[in-house]
């Protein structure tokens, strides 16, 4: 693919980025503190207690994934709906894998949509109703439809295996076009990342880790200090 010039208006070498118009921002939960917390099989009854040590430490922006049972994972959402937002929390939900749950997460209360991959149809169905949608992408070509459908990011997954210089490289003929890599993303590795040109990162299991609220409170403010720095380093 050669190099284009892109930017939010609307055009890429010429080409029309036929969901501009409908297309929904980055939540600023995202752009703000640049870590999305991701809770896997959290239990409702924990949500509210997470949340907070999360909003304690920075993290601006968290994610509920609809694994099985996904009753469970709709009731956590709404949870968190209630309590995040007076926190500062924007509410997610994620592993959204079709235009039917993506409805029944929204119904819960989640502001936007990550998906582990690329649906054109369901970024479409969230772009039409100004919900932001973050689906996963691993390949400039992914990227680009990502963007075209009306994503307001695109989730570089999996992150671990894709490296820094998938961002880096993708900021080529892409400059301007939002990447949130998530996938086995440490305290270590996410400064990498945000230098290559990230937006933030998406991290589950190192920053939840057993889900005591003093463990969350500290690896929050970790992970939201040292991307502050990379941010900075790179301006």
């Amino acid at each position: 693919m050669h190099a284009a010039s892109f930017d939010l208006a609307g055009h890429a070498g010429g080409l029309a980025l036929t969901a501009e118009a409908a297309r929904p921002s980055i939540p600023d939960g995202i752009t703000t503190g640049g870590v999305v917390a991701i809770g896997r099989g959290v239990a409702p009854t924990r949500v509210d207690a997470i949340t907070a040590a999360m909003a304690d430490g920075g993290v601006r922006a968290f994610e509920l994934t609809l694994n099985e049972p996904e009753d469970e994972a709709l009731r956590a959402i709404d949870a968190a709906a209630r309590s995040g937002p007076g926190l500062g929390v924007q509410i997610g939900a994620g592993t959204v894998l079709s235009i039917e749950a993506a409805g029944r997460a929204v119904d819960a209360g989640a502001s936007f949509l990550v998906m582990p991959h690329l649906d054109p149809e369901l970024v479409r169905w969230a772009s039409a109703r100004g919900i932001p949608a973050l689906p996963g992408c691993a390949t400039p070509t992914e990227v680009l439809v990502a963007w075209r459908a009306g994503a307001a990011a695109m989730k570089v997954f999996p992150a671990s295996s894709l490296g820094p210089s998938f961002v880096r490289e993708c900021r080529g003929p892409f400059p301007t076009l939002p990447l949130l890599p998530t996938g086995g993303i440490t305290l270590e590795n996410a400064p990498s990342f945000i230098t290559a040109g990230a937006i933030g990162v998406g991290m589950g299991s190192w920053l939840i880790g057993d889900a005591r609220p003093s463990g969350v409170r500290e690896r929050a403010t970790k992970i939201v200090a040292a991307v502050a720095a990379a941010r900075a380093s790179r301006s």
